[in-house]
């Protein structure tokens, strides 16, 4: 089998690929290397292809995916204590005023 040959990933590999690598040519990243990108990350995600043998049943990691989790919250966490604070009280406020009626 050539390096690169496909036929040992599944369908929802392939597709998940493809909408990845279209996600990398939309923020305008070279159609080969986007695919590349895609494949990475599909490799990452699942450890290759699954076709065959025993391993078929092996869940997806999504350790990629959890990875822009990670990055919000940064702006909040900055803010001082009293300013969160605020922030929470006056939605609480908020959503008390909004049951009510």
């Amino acid at each position: 089998m050539p390096r690169g040959d496909k036929d040992k990933y599944t369908d929802k590999q392939k597709r998940k690929a493809e909408h990845i690598e279209e996600g990398y040519e939309k923020r305008g990243i070279p159609e080969d290397e986007a695919e590349r990108r895609a494949w990475a990350t599909v490799n990452k995600e699942s450890g290759g292809g699954n076709k065959s043998g025993s391993g078929r049943g092996v869940p997806d990691t999504k350790v990629a995916a959890r990875k822009g989790g990670r990055l919000g919250g940064k702006a909040a966490a900055r803010r001082p204590a009293s300013a969160r604070s605020a922030s929470a009280k006056k939605a609480a406020a908020t959503r008390k005023r909004n049951q009510a009626g």
